[in-house]
């Protein structure tokens, strides 16, 4: 199986100065927990909702209603391709520990996203298990 095959389609991204707040009411619409960021036609990182919370929320001195992406992104972003076998993917996830990654096509462009979840539905159980386990390994 491919990944384009299990994956969400249609993702889209911020760039690096959209507000926290704007970031969390789309993963609320949305029902996601990540945001990837981009400038100048590139990504550049990604906001999780874990980021907001630990990068923000629970630092000192952070104003939810003044930072922005920048201020709380993961810089750096690890992706795959479309056209990438599944076991590929979920293996580059395993070693990243990550439970999302951007897909993008043969043009470098943002296509989708590949969560575990689309992963549980696509996969066989053994794929599954491996991928969980790594990536809920404590980090």
């Amino acid at each position: 199986m491919k990944v384009k095959d299990a994956m969400h389609k249609g993702v889209d991204w911020v760039n690096p100065d959209t507000p926290i707040t704007e970031i969390a009411k789309l993963m609320r619409e949305h029902d996601i927990g990540c945001i990837p960021i981009g400038e100048d036609d590139k990504l550049i990182g990604m906001v999780t909702d874990r980021d907001i919370v630990c990068k923000g929320l629970a630092g000192n001195g952070f104003d939810a209603g003044r930072a922005q992406a920048r201020d709380v992104m993961t810089e750096g972003i690890h992706c795959c391709r479309e056209d990438d076998d599944l076991a590929k993917a979920v293996h580059h996830m395993e070693t990243l520990q990550v439970r999302r990654l951007p897909v993008i096509n043969k043009s470098k462009r943002l296509v989708g996203m590949i969560s575990l979840g689309d992963i549980s539905h696509s996969t066989s159980g053994d794929l599954l298990a491996g991928c969980v386990k790594s990536v809920a390994a404590h980090h």
